[in-house]
């Protein structure tokens, strides 16, 4: 069994402010992105979803995206939490050994992801409407790894059936260690805004940690979803694309109530090659090409001439090219 037990670590007693975790967001938060995450103050970070059924097939796709790398000096890699997707629990009980056996630290099961391939496969948020076999789900992955297991949900699949608490509470009979609670319904997709008074009343309901998640875009936004749910956690996603740095910025908040500034040009620009080498480094040259872009594209948001630049990266061909192009724009911005 593992030595780490790395929720224990997370909701410590004594701790200055609550625990601070990346969202794990597909195609996104790949180990680059993590690290980047970790560098700004994350506590903890998770893993893309991967797919149980291609774990277990040895896929490689699914092997890199569960992977992470050294860390803060040390060849071991930080907290290694992989989320998980399925809807047999056999095969996500299989496919947690694996990942366990890889190295995890932790697993997530992924129970709120809203898109129609996972519904269709009766996975993701689509298990909310199954609350038997998302207990069996639960049960099966907790019995199967010696390392803490926790579960990522929405307020359930529709207006109709906001069945979050029952989940949690069966969620907490199987043995699962924290939900995290996306304060939106599947229904809602990422529209409208999350009902953090929702969340709030699953925290109440259980005695597990609840970590809240959704529209925390701002420190002011953090400090308001502890006001209003009372959370153990705060769990961010989308606020972090091309600003790492918020992670740094909420803690600093939450602990003194004092707003930090942003990061100089030269730090973000620092921030921003560093990222591109790490991505090129990690995936090669074909992929993190592709990969690369998109992270390029939220990180130039705002700046100036990035609209140009990002048209620019539609058209370039290779990782080199893209260097080139990046570091050119980003030396403009330090020039001016």
């Amino acid at each position: 069994m593992p030595d780490l037990d790395p929720l224990a670590l997370l909701f410590a007693p004594g701790r200055a402010t609550v625990p601070l975790l990346l969202a794990p967001m597909a195609g996104v938060t790949d180990w680059p992105f993590r690290a980047l995450a970790l560098t700004y103050g994350a506590d903890m970070t998770v893993s893309e979803m991967v797919a149980s059924q291609a774990m277990i097939r040895h896929a490689p796709k699914s092997f890199k995206i569960a992977s992470s790398g050294p860390w803060n000096g040390s060849e071991s890699p930080a907290v290694m939490a992989v989320q998980i997707a399925g809807a047999d629990p056999a095969i996500m009980a299989e496919a947690a050994r694996m990942n366990v056996d890889r190295g995890a630290t932790m697993i997530d099961i992924n129970m709120g992801c809203p898109v129609k391939k996972m519904a269709k496969s009766h996975a993701g948020a689509a298990l909310m409407r199954d609350e038997r076999l998302a207990g069996r789900i639960m049960a099966a992955v907790v019995a199967a790894v010696p390392v803490p297991v926790t579960v990522k949900m929405r307020l359930g699949w529709d207006e109709g059936q906001r069945n979050g608490l029952a989940l949690a509470r069966i969620a907490e009979a199987s043995g699962v260690r924290a939900v995290t609670v996306h304060g939106r319904t599947r229904a809602q997709m990422y529209t409208g805004q999350a009902d953090w008074r929702a969340i709030g009343a699953i925290k109440a309901g259980v005695a597990i940690p609840v970590i809240g998640n959704g529209d925390v875009t701002t420190p002011e936004e953090a400090r308001q979803l502890l006001l209003v749910a009372g959370v153990d956690g705060i769990m961010i996603g989308r606020g972090a694309l091309g600003r790492p740095w918020l992670f740094r910025e909420v803690a600093h908040y939450l602990r003194t109530g004092e707003s930090l500034p942003g990061p100089e040009p030269a730090e973000r620009v620092r921030v921003i090659i560093d990222h591109f080498d790490h991505i090129i480094a990690f995936h090669g040259p074909e992929i993190g090409n592709r990969l690369a872009r998109k992270q390029l594209a939220w990180h130039t948001r705002g700046m100036a001439g990035g609209g140009r630049f990002r048209e620019s990266l539609n058209h370039s061909p290779d990782a080199d090219s893209t260097g080139q192009l990046l570091r050119t724009f980003l030396g403009s911005i330090i020039n001016n």
